[in-house]
């Protein structure tokens, strides 16, 4: 039977915000469950099971996500696009670290395809296209910038630079002026480890 005013959508939201109170890991259909006060078969109705909700929570984030940073780009371009974008997603993963964890979620190849992660890379190539860089150099350097711009926000969400000088936003933006200078100085030919 289906629950009344229960909607896969309001799950999902529900779901995000669960990730951002107790971490993306911690959610289930069970903890959703008790949120609404509802047995947990009154939930399966809308979602069909625990994994099936990430994957929804995931979306949810990378829409979100890239609505956000589509806005910060517009007008932009060079630099000022570059630092826009990285803001979007530092600010997003310090205002919602659940489901900042949840758009890194491994999605099979089908919904990755079909989801705004797809919005993400077109926004980053975009940004890069200021920098001249054709592929494979360009494939590399988005690795670089999301390996740069998720790792920070993680580790500064997790309380990693909270201890020591100078502070994590005079070390951001110095990273990115070096991450400006990478790409206009992009090396040409690969060095051997």
């Amino acid at each position: 039977m289906v629950r009344a005013g229960l909607t896969p959508h309001l799950l999902t939201r529900a779901g995000a915000e669960l990730a951002d109170e107790v971490g993306f890991d911690q959610v289930t259909v069970s903890e959703l469950a008790r949120r609404f006060d509802v047995k947990v078969a009154s939930l399966y109705s809308h979602v069909r099971n625990s994994q099936d909700l990430k994957t929804r929570i995931a979306l949810f984030a990378l829409e979100e996500l890239a609505d956000r940073a589509a806005d910060a780009l517009a007008g932009r371009a060079g630099k000022d696009a570059l630092v826009a974008f990285a803001n979007v997603y530092r600010d997003y993963g310090r205002e919602h670290p659940g489901r900042a964890a949840a758009a890194r979620l491994r999605l099979d190849p089908e919904t990755a395809a079909a989801s705004a992660g797809v919005r993400h890379a077109q926004m980053t190539r975009a940004i890069l296209r200021g920098y001249d860089l054709t592929e494979p150099d360009a494939t590399h350097a988005v690795r670089l910038l999301g390996s740069v711009f998720h790792g920070y926000a993680g580790l500064e969400t997790a309380g990693g630079f909270s201890h020591s000088a100078p502070d994590s936003e005079e070390t951001w933006v110095r990273i990115l002026d070096a991450l400006d200078a990478l790409l206009r100085n992009w090396p040409t030919e690969p060095t051997t480890p």
